[in-house]
């Protein structure tokens, strides 16, 4: 048999406004976040530990667990053995991973490659999914009527755009009162220690448990009102939404909705499959996977070679679809038979029977995200590996799955068993750990010269992020909505990958002074399609300042780029822009470059490059000088254009005049750099009040020109203006010439 080692890819490489977050709601059938899509974490597969991390030796002081009654275990998993609804594309149904335990080291684990070939060669021969199996356990709080019973599900693969990997196990946990018999918290799996879990507090006591299962990646989300095969996340049209979380304050408070993961496909948002690869090549054609064939993957439709193979985001994927459901085989669903195309009956069997096998095993399988850099762009590798659920301390305490604060609040109110203090959201909050970002795309904006300007909307598919600091993914939900926790105050760099979209990567640093760090200018990351991105790269290598701080804004969208350096930087741009990169040293000193792409060049042409960046007044002047001799060509063209914009003497003689005031800006603008570099402070200072007067007699011309000007034209020198006198102003303020 071929060597199949663990192989792995080991290269490295201020507030969200509630407003822009609710408008990219607006139109989807549901007001909807949702979403997370790597593979590890709590309430997703076995790779995870807990919500709060049980090695730092920070868990909540809930009560110790013990067992169940036997009979009374078997009782609550037959009465709350959930009905799960699959994607129609779905390819890993829940089964039974005995069949592929194997003898390895004195111990038996389940292969990797045995149990994804081999489930495809029995659902080959079976035609229908083979061995369908949930698997349950349960634990009672010491001294507490508090109870729970877990429902495992194991997949033998895992594909999803922000990862994959072989073996997939997902949790319901359903919290109950052995006093009362009543259902307290369902509990299910997210896909990421980042993202909350889905969760719903006092559910219906007689209704079965209802979960919806992520396509590919097998994340689980609830589903509680009449509509049963869809996610709403909150209530509308006399719907319950399907969650109850209220998540952490402070991002609750930034974004206005209730942060769980969701359903991205169930929302109106289109998150595209990646082909898994292992050693370069794509997983079905290894030798040891005759079973498993390109089909045997999520469908094509829905799937891209790999994040960067494409010009442009899709656009055409299409949204979910119920396919199969599976119930508990003594039971009938009449909502199930309804609903699903097919309803295949499930064995439930206790993980007790499976607590020999010592591992789920398989070769390590990277994902990788492109870094933007000012040289060559970088590659960085995360990897998730999996575990067994019985190892895991939320198996011994669900409660550590209790993502949402207002739901271990409540627990905790009710039973002395549960500690209050800690919880996912509660953690979050008293540790100052999270950061919060909205993704959204650029493009150019209707309101300038056509390729001199943009505006940001609504991403069209989900992106995903990675903080370089944790091997784990975590993508978009809701139109690009990133919520990520647990990461440890200090500095981090923060990349988002997006299919057929450059990637944008910076700096940040998570603030013991800050209860959220927003990512991003104003939590906001604008991305652009490869097809129309262009590289800006800056070092201070050959330089006299050292560099610790870039931005980039764009003369109708703003900034939208704003990040921490070490000396160079890299940034992708939409072609169709006209832009001003900043720069700060480590004086705080302040130099700006004009940044004007051509919009015909594309992603092929070659980096712009701003060579040996300063800082101080001289550059602030020669940028404003630059910026002002732009515009006076482009208003010059336009008044040798005739009535382009209008006609009559009256128009082209305040154009002209216009153009008369942008040539006496660029004269003082070069005068005073020049007195600059000179190291004359008494005539830069002059020649910067010169300036200023220049400025304010083109705002009267601009006024008397907008009727002889192009609208788009006359925007942009409107903005230009104002950013030719912040520019000014700041050198004005400069201790540096």
């Amino acid at each position: 048999m071929t060597d199949r080692a663990a192989s792995g890819d080991d290269r490295t490489g201020p507030g969200v406004d509630r407003r822009t977050v609710l408008g990219a709601l607006a139109g989807t059938g549901s007001a909807a976040v949702a979403g997370c899509g790597s593979d590890s974490g709590p309430g997703s597969d076995a790779n995870s530990d807990s919500g709060s991390d049980p090695d730092s030796g920070s868990g909540p002081d809930d009560a110790e667990t013990g067992g169940i009654d036997p009979d009374t275990l078997d009782d609550l998993a037959a009465r709350f053995a959930p009905t799960l609804y699959f994607d129609a594309a779905e390819p890993w149904f829940p089964t039974d991973p005995r069949p592929y335990t194997v003898e390895e080291g004195g111990e038996t684990v389940v292969d990797g490659f045995e149990a994804f070939d081999g489930y495809h060669e029995r659902y080959e021969e079976a035609g229908e999914p083979p061995d369908p199996t949930v698997f349950y356990n349960g634990v009672r709080y010491e001294d507490s009527p508090l109870a729970v019973v877990q429902f495992w599900f194991y997949s033998a693969f895992d594909q999803f755009t922000a990862n994959f990997h072989w073996h997939d196990w997902e949790v319901l946990h359903v919290f109950v009162d052995l006093d009362t018999g009543d259902p307290q918290l369902y509990v299910a799996s997210s896909h990421s220690r980042s993202v909350p879990n889905n969760e719903f507090l006092d559910p219906a006591p007689d209704a079965i448990p209802r979960v919806l299962t992520e396509l590919g990646s097998h994340s689980s989300t609830l589903s509680v009102n009449e509509n049963p095969d869809r996610f709403q996340r909150v209530g509308e049209e006399g719907l319950l939404a399907d969650i109850t979380n209220t998540t952490i304050d402070t991002v609750e408070d930034l974004l206005g909705i209730p942060i769980a993961y969701g359903l991205p496909r169930d929302e109106e948002m289109r998150l595209p499959f990646v082909v898994p690869e292992y050693e370069g090549e794509p997983i079905y054609e290894h030798p040891d996977l005759p079973s498993v064939t390109e089909e045997s993957l999520v469908d094509g439709a829905l799937t891209v070679r790999s994040l960067d193979a494409l010009g442009s985001p899709p656009t055409d994927l299409p949204l979910r679809e119920t396919g199969i459901a599976f119930r508990h085989a003594d039971r009938e669903d009449p909502v199930a038979d309804e609903t699903a195309e097919a309803v295949i009956g499930y064995d439930l069997v206790e993980t007790a029977e499976l607590e020999g096998i010592a591992a789920f095993t398989g070769p390590q399988l990277s994902f990788e995200f492109a870094v933007p850099e000012a040289v060559e762009d970088a590659v960085a590798g995360h990897i998730t590996t999996t575990g067994v659920p019985w190892e895991q301390p939320r198996y011994e305490n669900p409660a550590l799955d209790v993502s949402a604060g207002n739901h271990r609040s409540e627990l905790a109110a009710r039973y002395d068993a549960i500690a209050a203090e800690e919880s996912f959201g509660d953690a979050a909050t008293a540790e100052l750990d999270g950061i919060v970002a909205r993704v959204t795309r650029a493009t150019e904006s209707d309101d300038a010269p056509d390729g001199e300007g943009l505006t940001t909307t609504d991403a069209v598919t989900e992106s995903v992020v990675l903080i370089e600091s944790d091997p784990e993914a975590v993508p978009t939900f809701a139109g690009g909505v990133a919520v990520a926790n647990g990461v440890p105050e200090g500095d981090h760099r923060l990349t988002v990958n997006g299919a057929g979209q450059a990637p944008h990567s910076e700096e940040l640093t998570v603030s013991a002074d800050d209860p959220v760090t927003t990512a991003g200018v104003d939590g906001e990351i604008p991305l652009v399609a490869r097809e129309s991105a262009r590289k800006v790269a800056l070092s201070d290598a050959e330089s006299d300042v050292d560099l610790t701080r870039t931005a980039i804004e764009d003369d109708f969208a703003g900034r939208i780029y704003d990040s921490a350096i070490d000396g160079s930087d890299a940034v992708y741009v939409h072609a169709g822009g006209a832009y001003t990169a900043e720069v700060r040293d480590t004086d705080e000193e302040v130099g700006a470059y004009r940044v004007n792409p051509d919009a015909e060049t594309g992603e092929t042409s070659a980096p712009i490059r701003i060579e040996r960046p300063e800082t101080g007044a001289a550059p602030l002047a020669g940028f404003v000088a630059e910026i002002a001799e732009e515009t006076r060509a482009e208003v010059a063209a336009a008044a040798a254009g005739g009535d382009e914009g209008g006609s009559g003497g009256g128009p082209s003689n305040a154009v002209n005049g216009l153009e008369r005031a942008l040539a006496a800006a660029v004269d003082a603008a070069e005068r005073a750099a020049e007195r600059a570099r000179e190291g004359d402070g008494e005539g830069t200072n002059r020649q910067l009040e010169n300036v200023l007067d220049r400025i304010a007699r083109i705002e009267e011309r601009l006024a008397a020109a907008r009727e002889g000007l192009p609208p788009g034209l006359a925007n942009a020198t409107g903005k230009r203006i104002e950013q030719a006198t912040r520019r000014v102003e700041q050198a004005q303020n400069a201790e540096k010439l």
